[in-house]
Protein backbone atom coordinates (compact mmCIF):
# COMPACT_ATOMS: atom_id res chain seq x y z
CA UNK A 1 0.00 0.00 0.00
CA UNK A 2 1.41 3.19 -1.32
CA UNK A 3 1.72 5.87 2.27
CA UNK A 4 0.31 8.74 0.34
CA UNK A 5 -2.38 9.67 1.22
CA UNK A 6 -4.95 11.92 -0.88
CA UNK A 7 -7.13 14.48 0.68
CA UNK A 8 -10.45 12.68 -0.11
CA UNK A 9 -9.44 10.24 2.67
CA UNK A 10 -9.60 12.79 5.51
CA UNK A 11 -13.66 13.07 4.25
CA UNK A 12 -13.86 9.99 4.59
CA UNK A 13 -12.75 9.02 7.94
CA UNK A 14 -14.22 11.80 9.55
CA UNK A 15 -17.69 10.46 8.05
CA UNK A 16 -16.55 6.96 9.67
CA UNK A 17 -16.07 8.82 13.30
CA UNK A 18 -19.60 10.14 12.97
CA UNK A 19 -22.37 7.64 13.76
CA UNK A 20 -24.21 6.08 10.60
CA UNK A 21 -26.27 8.63 9.06
CA UNK A 22 -25.51 8.39 5.34
CA UNK A 23 -24.14 5.03 2.96
CA UNK A 24 -20.52 6.31 1.81
CA UNK A 25 -20.35 6.04 -1.84
CA UNK A 26 -16.46 5.97 -3.06
CA UNK A 27 -16.79 6.22 -7.18
CA UNK A 28 -14.55 7.40 -10.17
CA UNK A 29 -12.69 6.03 -12.55
CA UNK A 30 -10.29 2.73 -12.51
CA UNK A 31 -6.68 3.39 -11.40
CA UNK A 32 -7.64 5.73 -9.36
CA UNK A 33 -6.63 4.03 -6.36
CA UNK A 34 -10.27 4.08 -4.39
CA UNK A 35 -9.53 0.46 -2.94
CA UNK A 36 -6.19 1.94 -1.19
CA UNK A 37 -7.59 4.67 -0.59
CA UNK A 38 -10.45 3.07 1.51
CA UNK A 39 -8.15 0.39 3.27
CA UNK A 40 -5.92 3.78 4.27
CA UNK A 41 -8.94 5.19 5.87
CA UNK A 42 -9.79 1.60 7.69
CA UNK A 43 -6.81 0.76 9.04
CA UNK A 44 -6.61 4.57 10.61
CA UNK A 45 -9.92 3.90 11.51
CA UNK A 46 -9.57 1.10 13.51
CA UNK A 47 -6.30 1.95 15.14
CA UNK A 48 -7.86 5.35 16.72
CA UNK A 49 -11.63 3.99 17.29
CA UNK A 50 -11.04 0.04 17.40
CA UNK A 51 -14.34 -0.37 14.75
CA UNK A 52 -14.25 -3.69 13.24
CA UNK A 53 -13.72 -3.57 9.69
CA UNK A 54 -15.45 -6.17 7.03
CA UNK A 55 -13.60 -5.88 4.00
CA UNK A 56 -15.39 -7.54 0.78
CA UNK A 57 -14.48 -7.84 -2.72
CA UNK A 58 -17.06 -8.36 -4.78
CA UNK A 59 -14.73 -9.30 -7.93
CA UNK A 60 -12.85 -11.76 -5.88
CA UNK A 61 -15.35 -14.31 -4.63
CA UNK A 62 -12.82 -17.00 -3.55
CA UNK A 63 -11.83 -14.74 -0.44
CA UNK A 64 -15.72 -13.21 0.13
CA UNK A 65 -14.86 -11.75 3.28
CA UNK A 66 -12.26 -10.24 5.25
CA UNK A 67 -12.29 -9.46 8.84
CA UNK A 68 -9.65 -7.61 10.77
CA UNK A 69 -9.50 -9.10 13.84
CA UNK A 70 -6.84 -7.69 16.62
CA UNK A 71 -4.84 -5.75 14.12
CA UNK A 72 -5.51 -4.25 10.71
CA UNK A 73 -2.49 -7.23 9.37
CA UNK A 74 -4.95 -9.90 11.15
CA UNK A 75 -7.62 -11.58 8.44
CA UNK A 76 -10.02 -14.18 8.77
CA UNK A 77 -11.11 -15.28 5.71
CA UNK A 78 -15.37 -16.46 5.63
CA UNK A 79 -17.37 -18.65 3.66
CA UNK A 80 -19.52 -17.41 1.52
CA UNK A 81 -21.89 -18.40 -1.43
CA UNK A 82 -19.06 -18.74 -4.65
CA UNK A 83 -20.84 -16.65 -6.64
CA UNK A 84 -21.70 -12.64 -5.76
CA UNK A 85 -25.25 -12.44 -5.98
CA UNK A 86 -27.67 -10.50 -3.72
CA UNK A 87 -27.57 -13.84 -1.24
CA UNK A 88 -23.76 -13.20 -0.94
CA UNK A 89 -24.65 -9.67 -0.24
CA UNK A 90 -27.38 -10.71 2.42
CA UNK A 91 -24.79 -13.04 3.98
CA UNK A 92 -22.32 -10.25 4.07
CA UNK A 93 -24.04 -8.12 5.63
CA UNK A 94 -25.38 -10.38 8.05
CA UNK A 95 -21.81 -11.47 9.20
CA UNK A 96 -20.81 -7.24 9.49
CA UNK A 97 -24.08 -6.73 12.04
CA UNK A 98 -23.23 -9.67 14.18
CA UNK A 99 -19.33 -7.76 14.40
CA UNK A 100 -21.47 -4.50 15.45
CA UNK A 101 -23.97 -6.28 17.68
CA UNK A 102 -21.18 -8.32 19.14
CA UNK A 103 -19.93 -7.82 23.03
CA UNK A 104 -16.36 -6.42 21.71
CA UNK A 105 -17.54 -4.37 18.98
CA UNK A 106 -20.79 -2.97 20.64
CA UNK A 107 -19.77 0.57 21.62
CA UNK A 108 -17.61 0.95 18.65
CA UNK A 109 -19.04 -0.66 15.60
CA UNK A 110 -18.27 -1.68 12.26
CA UNK A 111 -17.24 -0.75 8.74
CA UNK A 112 -18.61 -2.78 6.09
CA UNK A 113 -16.92 -2.04 2.85
CA UNK A 114 -18.10 -3.77 -0.31
CA UNK A 115 -15.92 -3.32 -3.27
CA UNK A 116 -17.02 -3.12 -6.67
CA UNK A 117 -20.90 -3.30 -5.89
CA UNK A 118 -22.20 -2.74 -8.89
CA UNK A 119 -21.31 -6.20 -10.28
CA UNK A 120 -24.24 -7.86 -7.71
CA UNK A 121 -27.28 -7.88 -9.75
CA UNK A 122 -30.23 -6.02 -8.56
CA UNK A 123 -27.68 -4.70 -5.39
CA UNK A 124 -29.24 -1.20 -4.90
CA UNK A 125 -32.63 -2.83 -3.93
CA UNK A 126 -31.00 -5.09 -1.82
CA UNK A 127 -28.66 -2.88 -0.09
CA UNK A 128 -32.00 -0.52 0.37
CA UNK A 129 -33.42 -3.10 2.42
CA UNK A 130 -30.55 -3.74 4.45
CA UNK A 131 -29.61 -0.36 5.41
CA UNK A 132 -33.00 1.12 6.41
CA UNK A 133 -33.77 -1.97 8.36
CA UNK A 134 -30.55 -1.09 10.25
CA UNK A 135 -31.28 2.39 10.81
CA UNK A 136 -35.02 1.19 12.42
CA UNK A 137 -32.48 -1.02 15.13
CA UNK A 138 -30.18 1.82 15.81
CA UNK A 139 -27.46 -1.00 14.01
CA UNK A 140 -23.84 1.05 14.74
CA UNK A 141 -22.86 -0.20 11.15
CA UNK A 142 -21.36 2.23 8.50
CA UNK A 143 -21.37 0.41 4.98
CA UNK A 144 -18.50 2.01 2.38
CA UNK A 145 -19.73 1.35 -1.19
CA UNK A 146 -16.75 1.34 -3.98
CA UNK A 147 -17.35 1.20 -7.40
CA UNK A 148 -16.34 2.41 -10.95
CA UNK A 149 -17.43 4.79 -13.24
CA UNK A 150 -20.51 4.99 -14.82
CA UNK A 151 -21.97 2.03 -13.58
CA UNK A 152 -22.56 2.26 -10.37
CA UNK A 153 -24.14 5.88 -10.49
CA UNK A 154 -26.57 4.10 -13.69
CA UNK A 155 -27.71 1.58 -11.73
CA UNK A 156 -30.01 2.23 -8.62
CA UNK A 157 -28.06 5.37 -7.24
CA UNK A 158 -30.55 7.77 -7.79
CA UNK A 159 -33.38 5.75 -7.83
CA UNK A 160 -33.60 2.97 -5.08
CA UNK A 161 -30.91 4.92 -3.09
CA UNK A 162 -31.94 8.56 -3.07
CA UNK A 163 -31.17 10.23 -0.22
CA UNK A 164 -29.68 7.55 1.56
CA UNK A 165 -25.90 7.91 0.62
CA UNK A 166 -23.23 10.54 0.30
CA UNK A 167 -20.87 10.43 -3.04
CA UNK A 168 -16.86 10.53 -2.16
CA UNK A 169 -15.38 11.46 -6.31
CA UNK A 170 -12.04 9.64 -6.55
CA UNK A 171 -10.65 11.39 -9.93
CA UNK A 172 -7.69 11.61 -11.30
CA UNK A 173 -5.16 12.23 -9.59
CA UNK A 174 -3.37 15.74 -9.56
CA UNK A 175 0.13 17.52 -10.44
CA UNK A 176 0.56 17.86 -7.25
CA UNK A 177 -0.01 14.49 -5.99
CA UNK A 178 1.99 12.82 -8.52
CA UNK A 179 5.16 15.23 -7.47
CA UNK A 180 4.70 14.43 -3.97
CA UNK A 181 3.79 10.94 -4.29
CA UNK A 182 5.99 9.68 -7.32
CA UNK A 183 8.22 12.73 -7.75
CA UNK A 184 7.06 13.54 -11.46
CA UNK A 185 7.94 16.91 -12.57
CA UNK A 186 5.86 19.14 -14.81
CA UNK A 187 6.46 17.49 -18.31
CA UNK A 188 6.40 14.06 -16.86
CA UNK A 189 3.29 14.79 -15.27
CA UNK A 190 2.05 16.44 -19.10
CA UNK A 191 2.53 13.57 -20.92
CA UNK A 192 2.45 10.53 -18.51
CA UNK A 193 -0.85 11.88 -16.65
CA UNK A 194 -1.77 11.01 -13.43
CA UNK A 195 -2.45 7.04 -12.94
CA UNK A 196 -0.41 5.78 -10.14
CA UNK A 197 0.07 2.50 -11.22
CA UNK A 198 1.71 3.62 -14.31
CA UNK A 199 4.35 5.81 -12.22
CA UNK A 200 6.89 3.10 -11.83
CA UNK A 201 7.00 2.31 -15.40
CA UNK A 202 7.62 5.52 -16.70
CA UNK A 203 11.16 4.47 -17.61
CA UNK A 204 10.57 1.75 -19.56
CA UNK A 205 7.81 3.42 -22.04
CA UNK A 206 7.08 0.33 -24.08
CA UNK A 207 5.52 -1.45 -20.71
CA UNK A 208 3.95 2.21 -19.42
CA UNK A 209 2.07 1.97 -22.92
CA UNK A 210 1.20 -1.76 -22.09
CA UNK A 211 -0.08 -1.01 -18.66
CA UNK A 212 -2.49 2.39 -20.52
CA UNK A 213 -3.78 0.07 -23.15
CA UNK A 214 -3.94 -3.23 -21.54
CA UNK A 215 -4.34 -2.77 -17.55
CA UNK A 216 -6.69 -0.04 -18.25
CA UNK A 217 -8.16 0.98 -21.45
CA UNK A 218 -9.37 -2.59 -22.01
CA UNK A 219 -11.01 -3.01 -18.39
CA UNK A 220 -12.64 0.02 -18.81
CA UNK A 221 -14.39 -0.12 -21.84
CA UNK A 222 -14.60 -3.91 -22.19
CA UNK A 223 -15.54 -4.69 -18.43
CA UNK A 224 -17.38 -1.29 -17.11
CA UNK A 225 -19.09 0.26 -19.88
CA UNK A 226 -19.45 -3.15 -22.68
CA UNK A 227 -20.42 -5.68 -20.05
CA UNK A 228 -22.16 -3.40 -17.77
CA UNK A 229 -24.49 -1.07 -20.03
CA UNK A 230 -26.09 -1.71 -23.77
CA UNK A 231 -23.92 -0.41 -26.34
CA UNK A 232 -25.53 -1.58 -29.66
CA UNK A 233 -21.95 -0.55 -31.74
CA UNK A 234 -18.92 -1.30 -29.53
CA UNK A 235 -16.78 -0.91 -32.53
CA UNK A 236 -18.12 2.69 -32.82
CA UNK A 237 -17.47 3.26 -29.40
CA UNK A 238 -13.88 2.43 -29.03
CA UNK A 239 -13.60 4.09 -32.34
CA UNK A 240 -14.90 7.15 -30.75
CA UNK A 241 -13.07 6.65 -27.88
CA UNK A 242 -9.79 6.43 -30.44
CA UNK A 243 -10.51 9.44 -31.80
CA UNK A 244 -11.27 11.72 -29.03
CA UNK A 245 -7.60 10.71 -27.56
CA UNK A 246 -6.29 11.69 -30.91
CA UNK A 247 -7.76 14.81 -31.78
CA UNK A 248 -7.87 15.81 -27.92
CA UNK A 249 -8.10 20.05 -27.70
CA UNK A 250 -10.12 20.06 -31.24
CA UNK A 251 -13.33 20.85 -31.64
CA UNK A 252 -15.08 18.09 -33.99
CA UNK A 253 -18.69 17.97 -34.80
CA UNK A 254 -20.26 14.49 -34.32
CA UNK A 255 -21.14 14.43 -37.96
CA UNK A 256 -17.48 15.05 -38.89
CA UNK A 257 -16.60 12.41 -36.51
CA UNK A 258 -18.70 9.43 -38.00
CA UNK A 259 -17.19 10.15 -41.39
CA UNK A 260 -13.90 9.12 -39.87
CA UNK A 261 -15.02 5.99 -38.74
CA UNK A 262 -15.56 2.87 -40.07
CA UNK A 263 -18.61 1.98 -38.19
CA UNK A 264 -21.76 3.61 -39.21
CA UNK A 265 -24.30 4.95 -37.02
CA UNK A 266 -26.03 8.39 -36.22
CA UNK A 267 -25.01 11.49 -34.57
CA UNK A 268 -27.36 10.22 -30.92
CA UNK A 269 -25.54 7.12 -30.88
CA UNK A 270 -22.05 8.73 -30.91
CA UNK A 271 -23.05 11.93 -28.52
CA UNK A 272 -24.40 9.00 -25.99
CA UNK A 273 -20.95 6.88 -26.69
CA UNK A 274 -19.25 9.82 -26.04
CA UNK A 275 -21.01 10.47 -22.46
CA UNK A 276 -20.50 7.02 -21.19
CA UNK A 277 -16.89 7.84 -22.07
CA UNK A 278 -17.21 10.83 -20.26
CA UNK A 279 -18.64 9.22 -17.09
CA UNK A 280 -16.01 6.36 -17.32
CA UNK A 281 -13.53 8.99 -16.70
CA UNK A 282 -11.84 8.57 -19.94
CA UNK A 283 -12.61 11.35 -22.72
CA UNK A 284 -15.25 13.96 -22.45
CA UNK A 285 -17.04 16.31 -25.24
CA UNK A 286 -17.02 20.02 -23.91
CA UNK A 287 -20.48 22.19 -24.64
CA UNK A 288 -19.77 25.41 -25.80
CA UNK A 289 -20.35 28.45 -23.84
CA UNK A 290 -23.61 30.19 -24.27
CA UNK A 291 -26.41 32.19 -21.90
CA UNK A 292 -28.90 30.23 -24.24
CA UNK A 293 -29.13 26.68 -23.13
CA UNK A 294 -30.79 25.38 -26.29
CA UNK A 295 -27.91 26.60 -28.24
CA UNK A 296 -25.45 24.79 -25.98
CA UNK A 297 -26.86 21.29 -26.22
CA UNK A 298 -26.75 21.92 -30.00
CA UNK A 299 -22.56 23.21 -30.01
CA UNK A 300 -19.80 20.63 -31.68
CA UNK A 301 -18.10 19.48 -28.70
CA UNK A 302 -14.47 20.30 -28.04
CA UNK A 303 -13.16 16.58 -26.92
CA UNK A 304 -10.71 16.48 -24.21
CA UNK A 305 -9.15 13.63 -22.41
CA UNK A 306 -9.78 12.98 -18.98
CA UNK A 307 -6.47 12.26 -18.26
CA UNK A 308 -3.44 12.57 -20.73
CA UNK A 309 -1.80 9.45 -21.02
CA UNK A 310 -4.45 8.60 -22.88
CA UNK A 311 -3.68 10.69 -25.06
CA UNK A 312 -0.40 9.91 -24.98
CA UNK A 313 -1.17 6.44 -25.62
CA UNK A 314 -2.70 7.04 -28.68
CA UNK A 315 -0.05 9.44 -30.28
CA UNK A 316 2.62 7.38 -31.24
CA UNK A 317 4.98 10.08 -29.91
CA UNK A 318 7.35 8.40 -26.95
CA UNK A 319 8.18 11.29 -24.14
CA UNK A 320 10.81 12.87 -25.98
CA UNK A 321 9.80 13.04 -29.54
CA UNK A 322 6.50 14.83 -27.64
CA UNK A 323 8.50 17.20 -26.59
CA UNK A 324 10.02 18.33 -29.98
CA UNK A 325 6.68 18.44 -31.50
CA UNK A 326 5.68 22.21 -30.38
CA UNK A 327 2.06 21.79 -32.11
CA UNK A 328 1.54 18.50 -30.44
CA UNK A 329 3.08 19.42 -27.02
CA UNK A 330 0.74 22.63 -27.67
CA UNK A 331 -1.80 20.17 -27.85
CA UNK A 332 -1.43 18.07 -24.90
CA UNK A 333 -0.52 21.20 -22.39
CA UNK A 334 -3.45 22.48 -23.27
CA UNK A 335 -5.54 18.98 -22.89
CA UNK A 336 -3.63 18.94 -19.74
CA UNK A 337 -5.92 22.01 -18.28
CA UNK A 338 -8.59 20.61 -19.88
CA UNK A 339 -8.33 17.78 -17.65
CA UNK A 340 -7.18 19.26 -14.65
CA UNK A 341 -10.40 21.60 -14.15
CA UNK A 342 -12.74 18.86 -15.22
CA UNK A 343 -11.38 16.77 -12.34
CA UNK A 344 -11.17 19.42 -9.37
CA UNK A 345 -14.32 21.19 -10.62
CA UNK A 346 -17.29 20.74 -7.94
CA UNK A 347 -20.50 19.89 -9.26
CA UNK A 348 -22.33 23.08 -9.23
CA UNK A 349 -18.80 24.39 -11.45
CA UNK A 350 -19.29 23.82 -14.96
CA UNK A 351 -16.60 23.34 -17.70
CA UNK A 352 -17.07 24.65 -21.53
CA UNK A 353 -15.34 26.36 -24.10
CA UNK A 354 -16.48 28.96 -26.42
CA UNK A 355 -16.23 30.14 -30.15
CA UNK A 356 -17.98 32.64 -31.94
CA UNK A 357 -17.51 33.91 -35.63
CA UNK A 358 -13.51 32.35 -35.83
CA UNK A 359 -12.75 32.84 -32.31
CA UNK A 360 -12.44 31.37 -29.05
CA UNK A 361 -11.83 30.97 -25.91
CA UNK A 362 -9.99 27.57 -24.81
CA UNK A 363 -12.49 27.07 -21.71
CA UNK A 364 -15.20 28.96 -20.04
CA UNK A 365 -15.46 27.95 -16.14
CA UNK A 366 -18.88 29.12 -14.72
CA UNK A 367 -20.17 28.82 -11.50
CA UNK A 368 -24.03 30.46 -10.97
CA UNK A 369 -23.01 34.26 -12.10
CA UNK A 370 -19.14 33.07 -11.72
CA UNK A 371 -17.75 33.27 -14.96
CA UNK A 372 -14.05 33.03 -15.76
CA UNK A 373 -12.73 32.97 -19.78
CA UNK A 374 -9.19 30.59 -19.95
CA UNK A 375 -7.00 31.21 -22.39
CA UNK A 376 -3.63 28.62 -22.65
CA UNK A 377 -0.57 29.34 -24.13
CA UNK A 378 2.25 26.75 -24.47
CA UNK A 379 5.04 29.55 -25.92
CA UNK A 380 7.46 31.76 -24.22
CA UNK A 381 5.21 35.08 -26.10
CA UNK A 382 1.83 36.36 -25.26
CA UNK A 383 0.64 37.44 -28.66
CA UNK A 384 -3.02 38.97 -29.54
CA UNK A 385 -5.45 37.08 -27.66
CA UNK A 386 -8.67 37.88 -29.39
CA UNK A 387 -10.91 35.59 -27.63
CA UNK A 388 -10.92 37.77 -24.62
CA UNK A 389 -11.10 40.81 -26.13
CA UNK A 390 -14.13 38.97 -28.48
CA UNK A 391 -15.84 37.37 -24.79
CA UNK A 392 -15.57 40.36 -22.55
CA UNK A 393 -17.46 42.44 -25.66
CA UNK A 394 -20.70 39.77 -25.15
CA UNK A 395 -20.08 39.21 -21.23
CA UNK A 396 -18.82 42.04 -19.47
CA UNK A 397 -19.51 40.09 -16.11
CA UNK A 398 -16.62 37.98 -16.87
CA UNK A 399 -13.31 37.52 -15.78
CA UNK A 400 -9.96 36.49 -17.77
CA UNK A 401 -6.96 34.25 -17.14
CA UNK A 402 -4.13 33.43 -19.06
CA UNK A 403 -2.02 30.39 -18.52
CA UNK A 404 1.02 30.28 -19.62
CA UNK A 405 3.38 33.15 -21.47
CA UNK A 406 2.98 36.45 -19.05
CA UNK A 407 0.30 35.17 -17.48
CA UNK A 408 0.25 32.32 -14.63
CA UNK A 409 2.20 29.78 -15.02
CA UNK A 410 1.00 26.13 -16.08
CA UNK A 411 2.89 24.94 -12.30
CA UNK A 412 1.17 27.35 -10.08
CA UNK A 413 -2.64 26.67 -12.54
CA UNK A 414 -2.21 23.17 -11.66
CA UNK A 415 -1.43 23.18 -7.76
CA UNK A 416 -4.81 24.90 -7.52
CA UNK A 417 -8.43 23.38 -8.06
CA UNK A 418 -10.63 24.75 -10.71
CA UNK A 419 -12.99 26.68 -7.99
CA UNK A 420 -9.80 28.48 -6.43
CA UNK A 421 -9.47 30.55 -10.11
CA UNK A 422 -13.53 32.23 -9.90
CA UNK A 423 -12.59 33.52 -6.51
Amino acid sequence: MHPFKRNLANQLKQRLYESPRFIQIVGGPRQTGKTVLVKQVCAEVYDSTEKAVYFCAVDKPDSPGKFVANTVGAEEITTAPDKPDVKWLVYQWEKARALANGEEFLEQGCVLVLDEIQKIPQWSDAVKGLWDEDRANNTNLHVVLLGSSPLLMQQGLSESLLGRYELLTNMHWSYLEMNEAFDFDLEEYIYYGGYPGGASLIRDEPRWLDYIRYGLIAPNIDKDILMMTRVNKPALLKSAFELGCEYSGQIFAYTKMLGQLNDAGNTTTLAHYVDLLSKAGLVTGLQAYSANKRRRRASRPKLNVMNTALMSCFSGYSFDQARADRTFWGRLVESTVGAHLMNTAQPNCHVRYWREGGVEVDFVLHDGNRLLAIEVKSGKTRGTIKGFESFLGEYSNARTLLIGADGVSLQEFLSYPATHWLE
